[in-house]
């Protein structure tokens, strides 16, 4: 254990605090001692003090640190000290009814259980944790711990997300059992739950495992329906699997993609979370519309989804507002379910063209490397007997040109010039805000995107003489 001691000494946070933690009975819990032993990277340091005046001692650490203090919670004296770079945070708390024993106890599995002296420079593991993350194994420490707070079960399926980990009979039992209490926790804690798990390397595998464990419906009610749909001629599997298929098939395309488009999909463009895990769940929502406009064709049998695009975009932003996303992050996921036809459709075009690339490179705005690796996903997961190998090679070939003809020219393709504002086409419509305003402005940026309208002038003529013409 002495190289896992050498490395939380050598953490440069860690060696910040220790020279003012003497004294002190201080130990590291939690998330940063489990990816310390884990061999991973983790920037949120967890500290159990023991201490009566905490409050005190967590801004009097700050001041020493030159670290921001925040509060938490008053109530459990729960306080948080951000480093400067705004990435880097230190969580200080007190131990559950004083008694350090008793809080480790009460935690949620036996990897999250493990702390560490800082003093003693030792580990203490009174659960066996560190043998479940030798032995790969996902355990709880008491059905009670999840009895009084559901979000627990989540957090199972969360961890096996992330590390591939085997959850032990116990614990499905334990969820099986506690499965109705599912969404009892705030919305709020459930999103943060999801969104960690469709950024683990392993969610299509643990979206199978809640699925066999009764939960998917839970969050996700529309898949009652959407488990109906079987699989057809152009899909091998049922709509539900094709749905984790696609999942699968993002994480794939994630680890075989180039350094530069890793780092895009690990960028945090909508707070803490990876971007990659937005995509995912994306890809596991993309054919959400698809109950709603199933039809099959008489004469020849063929599976059909009119329209399940459109639909499915509309269908995501009540589930999304009811689990707590926010609208920046709904418009992503919507975005995407939109248009995740149209690179596969564009491409496979007789007459697609450098004017065609460049019309869905502007349309998809800073959703391109997405969108089309949402696309590859989907032309992956769909191998019915009428799809051969030759017609997925031929997609997926077009749709890599596609994403490396962009990766190589997108520093030349500039964002498209405002030439009329609302205010512009109000007074020369004489009209006032509302629906109509809104979809000439619509229809005024497709011009531009098509390169129908190409400065203000034209944008001028093209708002009268569409008016007109209606």
């Amino acid at each position: 254990m002495r190289k896992y001691i050498d490395k939380i000494k050598k953490d440069p946070i860690i060696n910040l605090l220790i020279p003012h933690l003497k004294n002190h009975r201080a130990y590291l819990v939690g998330g940063f001692v489990r990816d310390v032993l884990m061999e991973k990277e983790s920037v949120d340091r967890d500290l159990i003090i023991i201490e009566d005046e905490l409050e005190l001692f967590a801004k009097d650490l700050a001041d020493k640190i030159d670290a921001y203090f925040i509060e938490l919670d008053s109530v459990n004296s729960i306080y948080r000290l951000v480093m400067e770079d705004k990435i880097n945070y230190i969580d200080i708390t007190k131990p559950i009814e004083n008694n350090f024993e008793k809080d480790i106890k009460r935690r949620d599995l036996t990897i999250n259980a493990i702390a560490y002296d800082i003093n003693e420079e030792k580990f203490i593991d009174l659960i066996g944790g560190i043998d479940d993350i030798k032995n790969k194994l996902i355990r709880g420490i008491s059905d009670e711990n999840f009895e009084d707070d559901p979000l627990r079960i989540i957090r199972i399926f969360r961890f096996f997300a992330k590390t591939g980990f085997t959850i032990v009979p116990e614990l499905e039992d334990i969820t099986k059992k506690l499965k109705d209490k599912i969404n009892e926790p705030a919305k709020e804690r459930i999103n943060v739950e999801l969104l960690k798990l469709f950024e683990g390397n392993y969610t299509s595998q643990a979206l199978l495992k809640m699925n066999d464990l009764g939960l998917i419906e839970k969050f996700f009610p529309i898949y009652e329906d959407v488990k109906k749909v079987p699989p057809n001629s152009h899909h091998h599997l049922d709509l539900f699997h094709h749905l984790v298929e696609t999942v699968f098939q993002i994480q794939k395309k994630y680890e075989e993609a180039d350094e530069d488009i890793k780092q895009y999909l690990d960028s945090n463009r909508y707070g803490t979370v990876k971007l990659i895990a937005f995509l995912k769940l994306a890809g596991f929502l993309h054919d959400i519309g698809k109950p709603s406009c199933w039809t099959i064709e008489e004469d020849t049998g063929r599976h059909r989804f009119i329209k399940h695009d459109e639909i499915g975009s509309k269908l995501v932003v009540p589930i999304l507002k009811n689990l707590k996303f926010s609208n920046k992050q709904i418009d992503y996921i919507k975005s995407l379910i939109k248009y995740h036809i149209y690179p596969s459709s564009m491409v496979c075009s007789p007459d697609v063209n450098e004017k065609a690339y460049m019309r869905f490179y502007r349309k998809m705005e800073d959703n391109v490397i997405d969108v089309i690796i949402l696309a590859m996903a989907d032309r992956l997961s769909a191998r019915g007997v009428q799809v051969t190998d030759e017609m997925v090679n031929d997609n997926i070939s077009r749709l890599t040109f596609l994403l490396q003809n962009y990766i190589k020219m997108r520093s030349e393709i500039q964002p498209l010039e405002k030439l009329l504002d609302g205010t512009d086409i109000m007074e020369l419509l004489n009209i006032s805000q509302g629906p109509i305003l809104g979809e000439i402005i619509k229809e005024l940026k497709e011009a531009q995107i098509s390169g129908d309208v190409n400065n203000k002038q034209e944008a001028i003529e093209f708002v009268l003489n569409g008016w007109n013409n209606k």
